[in-house]
């Protein structure tokens, strides 16, 4: 399989769920500059998959370093996930994650995708209070 095209709305994304993170690297806590290269926006389910591709839920702010280890361990970064977002969740982002008919949905919906997370990343940097409850 291809390298999925980088689009406009996943830069963005990006950027927010780097942003919500404060831009630290959330399993080890180095701490990035903003804008920095070096900290990544992982997917659990990746971004093949449209519909959960723009779900926050499905992504967290990981280091080269990390990023790089939680891909070359996927039943790791598959238990970190679980704990992270609970069982429920998980479960739920990972259904999300296979249904097709949602996917292809989400890939017609991409202008609106970006306009929202474009929105959500202005808020974001002018220092929402609610950085963890971003939608």
């Amino acid at each position: 399989m291809g390298k999925v095209k980088i689009r406009e709305a996943d830069r963005i994304f990006s950027r927010c769920i780097r942003t919500r993170a404060g831009w630290r690297c959330e399993r080890c806590g180095a701490q990035h500059e903003p804008g920095s290269m070096g900290l990544h926006c992982s997917h659990f389910f990746g971004r093949s998959r449209w519909a959960t591709r723009f779900d926050p839920d499905n992504a967290e702010a990981l280091c080269y370093g990390c990023h790089s280890y939680m891909g070359a361990h996927p039943h790791l970064h598959r238990e970190r996930i679980e704990d992270k977002l609970g069982r429920q969740l998980y479960d739920n982002v990972q259904e999300r994650a296979n249904d097709t008919k949602l996917g292809r949905l989400a890939k017609r919906s991409e202008k609106e995708i970006r306009a929202h997370y474009r929105a959500e990343l202005r808020r974001l940097e002018q220092g929402a209070d609610d950085l963890e409850n971003w939608i």
